[in-house]
């Protein structure tokens, strides 16, 4: 059965508090105000470099630099953990493995990073590979890294919470699952039209009988 590839951030994991700090720790060394933590959300997903560069406005590419290098030691220290698993998916991943089906993860964040988040939550084990962003790397040219290095292929799904996460499937011709429980929302992912919409981390094991449906979607599928 083709893989399952999950972003990280928003989906498997709700990092909104570490980043949040993490953002503020590096914008304060470099005498700019905090952002809200209402305003967290927003930055959760993107690549790190064009959160800083939305922030900071005027910055060079030199200035983006540095701030993700402060915030990046941070959250080797304790950024990282600073992170909730959300509820079901372990049980949702060891369902999928269960199935025979093929797991990996694709996120921005670099692939030590996102290592140590795997195994801090103990969901290493559910996924054959990883792959991780870092500077000037977006997720449609890490899904194309997969698919080239046959790590995937073309009948694989991408799952995620963010628009990004769609369009880089998209991009790849995958197949592509929108997440509710993130922190992209229902308007967001709809503008990008994934193939299915999902409301909880328990349904993401129907994803296995409703690949096959033909097209025409988003496909919604509650728990209710």
């Amino acid at each position: 059965m083709a893989a399952l590839v999950f972003d990280l951030d928003g989906t498997l994991t709700d990092p909104a508090v570490g980043i949040g700090r993490c953002m503020n720790h590096a914008l304060r060394h470099h005498g700019h105000p905090p952002i809200a933590d209402a305003d967290v959300p927003r930055y959760i997903g993107p690549p790190l470099d064009e959160s800083f560069a939305a922030i900071v406005r005027d910055a060079s590419a030199e200035h983006v630099a540095a701030l993700v290098e402060r915030y990046r030691d941070r959250y080797a220290e304790i950024g990282y953990a600073e992170n909730t698993i959300y509820a079901g998916i372990p049980e949702a991943l060891g369902a999928l493995r269960d199935a025979g089906v093929t797991l990996g993860t694709c996120t921005a964040k670099r692939t030590d990073f996102a290592e140590r988040i795997l195994d801090h939550f103990g969901i290493r084990r559910y996924f054959a590979f990883v792959s991780g962003g870092d500077i000037g790397v977006r997720k449609a040219g890490q899904l194309a890294a997969l698919l080239r290095d046959g790590l995937i292929d073309r009948g694989a799904t991408m799952i995620g919470d963010r628009a990004v996460d769609i369009l880089a499937a998209k991009a790849n011709g995958l197949r592509s699952v929108g997440v509710l429980w993130g922190h992209g929302g229902s308007a967001e992912l709809r503008s990008a039209d994934p193939d299915v919409l999902l409301e909880s981390p328990a349904d993401l094991p129907k994803i296995v009988s409703i690949r096959g449906r033909a097209s025409g979607l988003p496909y919604r599928v509650s728990s209710t």
